[in-house]
């Protein structure tokens, strides 16, 4: 059975820094895909980072340069620290686990297992 919980969401000021933390269990952080998505109110989803095998990363254009995802394969806990953050990045992001091969790492409907949810307000 797979679980990811996320954590680490909040109010911050722009220009301020959050880290949000996806900890799973049932899936090996490291051993394939993984993303962040977000989605703000009234928009659509939107894949924010990806990382496959825990070295290969992917980002969103409206992230590049600000956000950075990694994992941590003792902690099994896969991470987002966002920099520069400005109101446009507030959503409830989500975590997301082990994606079809040859798809596109930015489409949620390739994904199996999500987390609940956290929500980043940035004002």
């Amino acid at each position: 059975h797979v679980q990811l919980v996320e954590s680490g969401g909040g109010l911050v000021q722009p220009g301020g820094s959050l880290r949000l933390s996806c900890a799973a269990s049932g899936y090996s952080v490291g051993a394939d895909w993984m993303a962040w998505f977000r989605q703000a109110p009234g928009k659509g989803r939107e894949g924010v980072a990806g990382i496959y095998g825990g070295l290969t990363r992917y980002y969103g254009d409206s992230v590049k340069g600000r956000f950075e995802i990694s994992t941590d394969d003792a902690k099994n806990t896969m991470y987002l620290q966002m920099n520069s953050l400005k109101p446009e990045d507030t959503a409830v992001y989500y975590c997301a686990a082990e994606k079809a091969t040859g798809t596109d790492w930015a489409d949620g409907r390739w994904y199996d297992y999500w987390g609940q949810g956290t929500q980043v307000t940035v004002s």
